[in-house]
């Protein structure tokens, strides 16, 4: 990403280092005891994300808005997305018994390092997943406070909070269908793709692109043309996801190599593999899936059973389907010229991404 999708970036880097400031020095007050937590949303926040999220919510807006309306109120409430993104991330990272996110240790992970390096009481890995929840829990906070904080136009605030109330809903609503689907065991690729549907498209892509598109007051229309963009692009950005999760280098996602597998995901790249899988490769997939303890061969033999079958190339030809969609939808002239462009360069970004 270039121009001004890279200045934005920086200008919501800015927002959310001066808003966690403020907080942090707040949470000061309380005692010095509570320094690591606000040490842990400060570096979760700050340290790593493409800012996908805000970017949608900013050229949502911009669809209408003209080049010179003010945008620094708007800027304010689209990085509120990365606090209430983060929210999801560490209690996700809770649920799925992550090791690791970014390339460092989850947050439950170093609260528990944390416990048995102060010589403390009790079970180290409980009062790490506990101050992992709290510390989700903060960041949904932050979250709200600093969306409220925003100053947005008052003639389209309701609107914009309606959308906000939803997304934070659909974030809730999409982890859960995410652990559901996991317990249930099963493999259906239309259960994958309602999840990716609820927990990406309708949250990471279509609804900061409403979110930005309501503050500045949007016709039904560009509504309209957004959704048409977003959920296939949503779509597709967890398609992506789904594949660096198991064949992703680690270097470059953060996570371990093959996690999806280990974890049990079950994602569509998972569900067509056993769809076309013979009895042996089906075999394989129902014993060694989810099982953490996987050799490195027999992660090999689960990534080689998903290339053999075709899932890979399936779940890649779908992706670039989707994203041939959204950009389809650009072909408009409901929203400005420059936020077709720059939504076109996010297409990309979702989609043809390492990380």
């Amino acid at each position: 990403m270039t121009g001004p999708i890279d200045a934005l970036i920086a200008r919501v880097d800015s927002a959310l280092a001066d808003f966690l400031a403020g907080r942090t020095a707040s949470l000061s007050e309380v005692g010095a005891d509570l320094a690591p937590l606000a040490d842990a949303a400060r570096a979760f926040v700050l340290d790593g994300g493409k800012r996908l999220r805000p970017s949608f919510a900013y050229w949502g807006w911009r669809t209408v808005a003209p080049t010179s309306a003010d945008d620094r109120s708007l800027v304010t409430a689209a990085a509120s997305l990365e606090l209430l993104h983060a929210c999801a991330l560490v209690h996700d990272d809770v649920m799925d018994a992550s090791q690791t996110r970014r390339g460092r240790p989850a947050a439950h992970v170093a609260f528990a390092t944390l416990h048995r390096a102060s010589g403390w009481t009790g079970d180290p890995d409980v009062f790490g997943a506990s101050a992992a929840i709290l510390l989700g829990d903060l960041l949904l906070c932050w979250a709200d406070a600093m969306f409220s904080a925003a100053a947005l136009d008052p003639a389209h605030l309701p609107g914009t909070r309606l959308v906000w109330d939803e997304m934070r809903q659909l974030v809730m609503a999409g982890q859960y269908l995410d652990v559901l689907v996991q317990a249930r065991g099963d493999f259906s690729a239309a259960d994958a793709l309602r999840v990716a549907k609820y927990k990406t498209s309708k949250y990471t892509v279509e609804g900061p692109l409403h979110l930005g598109a309501a503050a500045a007051g949007a016709s039904h229309e560009v509504v309209a043309v957004l959704s048409d963009y977003g959920l296939p692009l949503g779509e597709a950005f967890q398609l992506r996801d789904d594949v660096l999760g198991v064949f992703g280098d680690p270097s470059r996602t953060g996570k371990p190599a093959g996690d999806d597998l280990l974890e049990g995901k079950r994602t569509l790249l998972v569900a067509v593999a056993m769809n076309q899988a013979g009895p042996d490769q089906a075999q394989l997939l129902r014993r060694y899936l989810g099982d953490r303890s996987l050799t490195d061969d027999r992660l090999a033999a689960l990534r080689e059973v998903i290339v053999s079958t075709g899932a890979l190339e399936q779940v890649e030809q779908r992706i670039a389907l989707r994203a041939d969609e959204a950009r389809k939808a650009l072909r408009t002239d409901a929203i400005s010229d420059d936020a077709k462009a720059a939504l076109d360069a996010l297409v990309a970004a979702a989609t043809e991404r390492h990380t």
